[in-house]
């Protein structure tokens, strides 16, 4: 186990030291100590690290993350886990907005409730939220799936494509283009699994499922002015 405590070193070095663990298998297991909320922590990882935050922590933490496990323990500032590629990111506590935002892959747990726009733009990761999400969750998103074991704000799916929305809470209004769709057998099983990966109490038929209605991806002239 690499410690690292984050009063005596900076974020810089510490994320230099996790970058250059890239193609080395002898130190996978990391802790890093004293976060304080700062930003940016374990970013850019590429490879098949174990690193477990002792603490909350500010922006864009796990950010471009590729193959590597990030533990929080604590809640997480905005820009949570964006643009990441692989591997899994797990937050004890609460997310703040725009978390998941453009993120391609891999698996992010929010155990706590995750603020606004969870997910903008993503392009393939699963996301999966305990508590409830805020408003413009999923805005834009390409493809992936939120599963949510709460209630969800306003304006969910706003202009999605073909990402996948499983709520089993209240939805406070679906944004322009989504609609509810029907719950089948292969739903059933994907959330299932996902569940179960993701260590949440619940069961796959207490959802709903929201989704693109296809009405956005081609020109009618009825809504022309």
């Amino acid at each position: 186990m690499q410690t690292i405590d984050l009063q005596t070193e900076s974020i810089r070095d510490l994320n230099q030291k996790l970058h250059d663990q890239i193609g080395q298998t002898n130190q996978t297991q990391w802790e890093i100590l004293n976060p304080r909320g700062q930003h940016a922590i374990a970013c850019g990882i590429d490879g098949p690290l174990d690193v477990t935050i002792k603490g909350s922590t500010g922006y864009y933490t796990a950010g471009m993350n590729k193959e590597a496990t990030v533990r929080i323990e604590g809640s997480a500032g905005p820009g949570l886990a964006q643009n990441m590629m692989s591997g899994t990111v797990i937050v004890e506590g609460d997310a703040s907005q725009n978390a998941g935002a453009t993120a391609h892959g891999g698996l992010l747990v929010i155990k706590g409730n995750a603020s606004a726009r969870v997910g903008i733009s993503m392009k393939g990761v699963d996301i999966v939220v305990f508590g409830d999400i805020g408003h413009m969750s999923g805005f834009m998103a390409q493809s992936g799936n939120v599963v949510v074991l709460g209630d969800a704000g306003d304006a969910l799916g706003d202009s999605c494509y073909e990402a996948r929305f499983f709520v089993r809470g209240k939805v406070a209004g679906l944004g322009a283009d989504c609609i509810e769709k029907e719950m089948r057998p292969e739903h059933i099983e994907f959330l299932k699994e996902i569940l179960e990966r993701s260590g949440a109490d619940a069961k796959p038929e207490e959802f709903k499922r929201y989704g693109s209605a296809r009405q956005l991806y081609n020109f009618d002239i009825d809504n022309a002015y």
